[in-house]
């Protein structure tokens, strides 16, 4: 059974963030989207115009633009990093959260099934739940402009 991570969120969050759930590489590291070829980092350093090169950074990143972050599996049963190999996934309380911080007015995941996942489980949400591209090396087909793109549409 592998388990995720605790939600990083601060006060007056905008947006949810979800990814499904953190690779091997990103649990070794204790980091969410810690795997180096991931691109969702980049990402909000390109929308944000701001450099973060440590942990640390990343989550200021986060608070300053009012970014909560969290994956919509607890834990599930799966072999690798691949969401394709998740199995009996058990859900986080992303009721609990948006009920916690009403400011969080959409959800953001990336990926088909975090999106899919949350679809099933908290579409009742009063929260507008916006499906964007992974940031994965998996998803080569999308280039990083084309991420930011993507993404830009709904932080900036």
């Amino acid at each position: 059974m592998t388990s995720g991570f605790e939600p990083i969120v601060y006060d007056s969050p905008k947006c949810l963030i979800l990814g499904s759930l953190p690779s091997v590489k990103s649990l070794a590291k204790a980091e969410y989207y810690g795997h180096p070829q991931n691109r969702f980092w980049k990402i909000l350093s390109v929308i944000y115009n701001e450099n973060i090169d440590d942990y640390a950074a990343k989550k200021q990143l986060l608070e300053k633009h009012h970014i909560a972050l969290w994956d919509v599996i607890k834990e599930a049963d799966r072999e690798g990093s691949s969401d394709l190999k998740i199995v009996n996934p058990v859900p986080n309380d992303i009721a609990g959260i948006v009920l916690k911080y009403p400011t969080i007015t959409k959800i953001l995941c990336t990926g088909t099934l975090s999106y899919t996942l949350c679809m099933k489980y908290f579409s009742d949400l009063n929260v507008e739940i916006i499906k964007l591209p992974s940031p994965s090396p998996a998803n080569a087909s999308y280039t990083l402009e084309k991420l930011v793109d993507a993404y830009s549409k709904y932080l900036k």
